[in-house]
């Protein structure tokens, strides 16, 4: 019973990165096309606490699974950022590229 309840609870964080991955990802794209610099920095330090929740859900999940559910999980998880990366429709630009699109005063704040 237990081990049922621990892979339900998994699921639920996943679904929770997932959710937490797709609102980073609306953030950003956001940041992209608004002019307003304010605005910009705003939303992309939205997307910086997305990532945050996302690296938290990581860990507990992480801490639940031995060893073998990782390495499978894993290799689930690549699968389907791939086919996501397929399906989107968007050019396949890496993430240097959608950098490039910032002004210096955002990508370089040394």
């Amino acid at each position: 019973m237990q081990n049922k309840k621990n892979q339900s609870s998994v699921g639920l964080m996943i679904q929770r990165c997932h959710k937490w991955r797709m609102r980073r990802k609306q953030f950003t794209d956001q940041a992209r096309i608004t002019t307003d610099e304010i605005e910009r920095e705003r939303l992309l330090q939205a997307a910086e606490h997305c990532v945050r929740m996302t690296n938290a859900e990581q860990d507990k999940i992480d801490s639940i699974r031995d060893s073998k559910e990782k390495a499978a999980a894993v290799a689930a998880a690549e699968a389907e950022m791939r086919d996501a990366e397929k399906n989107s429709g968007a050019d396949s630009k890496s993430d240097e590229d959608e950098e490039m699109n910032f002004p210096d005063f955002i990508t370089n704040l040394n």
